[in-house]
């Protein structure tokens, strides 16, 4: 998972492997060749350095690890929005998360998401 997704976020970001890997903090004499390895799943990166690649590749952390790809996409989606959208977003979900519960319904409330766009 870590391989696929380290590989898209860099590609998305617009930097080589080599530039990734120096920014991070990899000797820059085995950056490439290190970036290279993760992204082929050769070798996993450490949690302390794949938390130093999602700030430069400005993701959450956790998206990295996260085998569910509809979860990946909320985490990825959360991640760009600022406070107060996030906070927005979370009544919403938590509206609609209790509905669900309490079987008001089995379909998705078209208020609950009103105004989203």
């Amino acid at each position: 998972m870590i391989s696929q997704r380290l590989k898209t976020a860099r590609i998305r970001a617009g930097l080589s492997q080599e530039k990734l890997g120096k920014m991070a903090g990899i000797d820059p004499t085995s950056a490439s060749a290190r970036m290279n390895q993760y992204e082929r799943g050769k070798h996993a990166p450490d949690y302390h350095l794949m938390c130093k690649v999602a700030e430069i590749l400005d993701m959450p952390v956790s998206w990295f690890y996260t085998q569910d790809e509809d979860q990946a996409r909320l985490q990825e989606l959360f991640h760009r929005l600022d406070q107060m959208q996030r906070e927005h977003m979370l009544h919403k979900f938590e509206s609609l998360a209790k509905q669900v519960t309490s079987n008001k319904s089995p379909t998705v409330d078209a208020k609950i998401f009103a105004g989203m766009g």
